[in-house]
């Protein structure tokens, strides 16, 4: 995720970052510069059409058209940053479960027992399984391990965690050191794992519609191809820039939505799910 001072807008202007779509739609800005320059020059030179040709009445498509292609962008980037901000809200739950359950685990066992250091390992263990799972990823690596084989790739690895954590807490029941209230009290951290993980699983296996998608870029294609045939008459040559920004503007708008709709990858606007699980590890650490 970018860090940026909000207050400083007018150095945006002339920022440019590895997400900015100016960058991913330059192939399509020159190519579509030569064809409204081909346009312009096949009706101005060699048709040699008129202003009162009913090709100029085009342009009264396009301002009947740009209200409601207005309306869909609006609608698709609103609703890829409803499934972002879902998904924020998704991890700062999991942080505050992970700083919970840490902190009635410290109270409730004795100082210096064994199961203080499980925990303190497998909590943080959970939020780094699971962000890796959203990224169909697996890195042993970053899990404090006792075996490097101790979970297994193939199955859900957020799953075998929480399982594992249930597994002591059932243990320390037997043992004595936790009774029935303690066991409603962290029940409810012990639910809200899965809670958490099966909420981010549905906003990244639920895509926008791929008939709704594949519509609107439709639509944004023949609205700015068909943008030369009606203006070249008032405008003439100016109708090359001019194009190419209207397709900025509307495709960078389709193409934020599609980067931001799935917010747990490595995207530079995707959630910063990296430093969440680094500080869930150091705040789980320092209470047990």
């Amino acid at each position: 995720m970018i860090n940026y001072n909000p207050k400083e807008w007018f150095t945006f202007i002339f920022r440019l970052h590895k997400a900015d779509t100016v960058r991913k739609l330059t192939p399509m800005f020159i190519a579509l510069a030569a064809y409204a320059a081909l346009v312009a020059y096949l009706e101005l030179h060699v048709f040699k059409l008129s202003d009162n040709s009913h090709l100029k009445n085009i342009s009264l498509m396009h301002g009947l058209l740009g209200f409601v292609i207005s309306l869909l962008l609006v609608f698709r980037t609103n609703t890829a940053y409803d499934r972002w901000w879902e998904g924020r809200r998704q991890w700062g739950t999991l942080v505050n479960i992970s700083r919970s359950l840490a902190i009635k685990l410290q109270a409730i066992l004795p100082e210096g027992h064994p199961a203080r250091h499980y925990f303190r390992t497998m909590i943080p263990n959970f939020a780094f399984s699971l962000k890796q799972h959203l990224r169909n990823q697996y890195h042993p690596g970053e899990l404090e391990l006792d075996t490097p084989h101790e979970f297994t790739q193939e199955k859900h690895v957020p799953n075998q965690v929480a399982a594992q954590m249930m597994r002591k807490v059932q243990e320390l029941y037997k043992e004595g050191l936790l009774n029935g209230d303690h066991l409603i009290i962290i029940n409810e951290e012990m639910r809200s794992f899965t809670d958490v993980c099966g909420a981010c699983e549905r906003i990244k296996n639920s895509p926008i519609p791929f008939s709704y998608s594949v519509f609107l870029k439709k639509f944004i294609f023949f609205y700015v191809m068909t943008l030369p045939l009606g203006y070249v008459f008032s405008v003439g040559y100016i109708i090359v820039p001019m194009i190419v920004f209207i397709f900025y503007v509307l495709a960078s708008l389709e193409l934020i939505a599609e980067e931001i709709e799935d917010p747990f990858g490595t995207d530079a606007n995707d959630l910063p799910t990296d430093t969440i699980c680094n500080n869930i590890r150091l705040h789980v650490q320092q209470v047990l």
